[in-house]
């Protein structure tokens, strides 16, 4: 039998849901809060001084709640790092799609244990920074074994697991894509499904162009697998389009964008997922997420977190760059990176704080969710509970 416990005296409590608390604010904020959590659920969110009993009492001590993150982009199976490359790039050299070449050899070359102990270190990480819910990827293997075990590991840790067989062109088959992309769609395809529940495929100059990223990604759906792009990241191209096209769950990156393509964006149930630290990481121009909410388009913010274009777990981080430099204002960027993300991978038990949700929290050495941009670089993540369990 499941216990009740409340969380009382919470100075603001973010619930996503816009008919509580004041001001109209699309985070549904509520001043001095109390949120009930029974077994692995919300059962029940208001003023502290309306709280039900329940069975145990934790005192916020003035403190700001919030839903877990949801981290709907990272790339977490691999072995070794790029600092090399990234020091190189921080004096002068430009980013490009090719130095996944280099974390596909290490990938390839390290055992199960080491691969599975390295995407366990930074989910670690991850969660002492409030995320709750991560989504990640295969893309370093790129042959049928490879990416197969990714996809075995992640889904140990995680439900959200993608099948990105189509991260780059493998050096095997630099002489023959349309090769490659008949394995991405049938061989490794059928060896990777049982373990994915989304597809992904990287759109871009350098790597897949439009009409085999529709067909990389239609024959997932074929398999039961839904769509996830990344698009337009280092240039124009078709994978806004396409992504609406195929009512793929997000298109991720969208840093070069034409008026078709927010408005495709705005008129569809795509999520335009933003990745701020790849731009931080990368001198990159910044996505502009002005223009993308202004137009109505629901915008998710995520880590991207990899060893060679955006090695950062911290989605707080990511907040305070959105903020800073993605003109958004602080509820759009907490709201982006809890119920945008749940957005992003299609999901209503988790991005929120009311009753029914999944009891994923986190709470703040901060009297404000604001403080996440406000204080950036300080370790505010008082707490966290996943499912109802305090894990942090």
């Amino acid at each position: 039998m499941s216990s009740s416990t409340v969380i009382t005296n919470i100075a603001t409590l973010v619930t996503n849901d816009p008919s509580f608390g004041w001001e109209g604010s699309p985070l549904g904020l509520v001043r001095d809060a109390a949120v009930v959590i029974d077994g692995d659920r919300i059962a029940w969110t208001g003023e502290s001084s309306k709280a039900p009993a329940t069975d145990n009492r934790v005192d916020a001590g003035g403190r700001a709640v919030l839903p877990g993150f949801v981290d709907s982009h990272s790339h977490l199976v691999f072995a070794g790092d790029r600092t090399q490359e990234f020091n190189a790039r921080m004096s002068g050299r430009s980013y490009t799609a090719g130095g996944i070449r280099t974390t596909v050899a290490a990938t390839r070359a390290a055992s199960d244990a080491d691969l599975e102990a390295n995407l366990a270190h930074y989910l670690a990480e991850a969660l002492r920074q409030g995320t709750t819910t991560f989504e990640t990827k295969s893309g370093y293997g790129l042959t049928v074994e490879d990416e197969a075990r990714a996809l075995r590991i992640a889904a140990r840790h995680t439900d959200e697991v993608t099948y990105l067989g189509a991260h780059i062109v493998p050096p095997d088959h630099a002489d023959d894509p349309a090769a490659y992309v008949a394995l991405v769609t049938g061989e490794m395809l059928d060896a990777c499904a049982p373990h994915a529940r989304w597809i992904d495929v990287f759109c871009e100059k350098g790597a897949f162009d439009g009409d085999q990223a529709r067909a990389i990604l239609t024959a997932g759906k074929a398999k039961g697998l839904h769509p996830r792009i990344h698009a337009n990241q280092l240039s124009y191209g078709p994978g806004v389009q396409l992504a609406v096209e195929l009512d793929a769950a997000s298109a991720d990156h969208c840093t070069h964008l034409t008026d078709d393509d927010v408005d495709a964006l705005a008129n569809s149930a795509t999520v335009a997922t933003l990745l701020p630290g790849a731009e931080f990481s990368t001198r990159a121009q910044w996505p502009d997420a002005r223009r993308l909410l202004d137009a109505g388009v629901t915008v998710a913010l995520s880590t991207d977190c990899n060893p060679g274009s955006s090695f950062t777990s911290s989605v707080p981080f990511c907040i305070a760059l959105a903020v800073r430099d993605m003109r958004m204002t602080p509820d759009e960027a907490v709201w982006s990176a809890t119920a945008g993300g749940a957005a992003a991978l299609r999901r209503t038990d988790i991005g929120r704080l009311t009753p029914g949700a999944r009891a994923d929290l986190t709470l703040l050495d901060a009297p404000s969710h604001v403080h996440l941009a406000y204080r950036p670089g300080v370790p505010l993540v008082a707490g966290v509970w996943r499912r109802g369990v305090r894990v942090v």
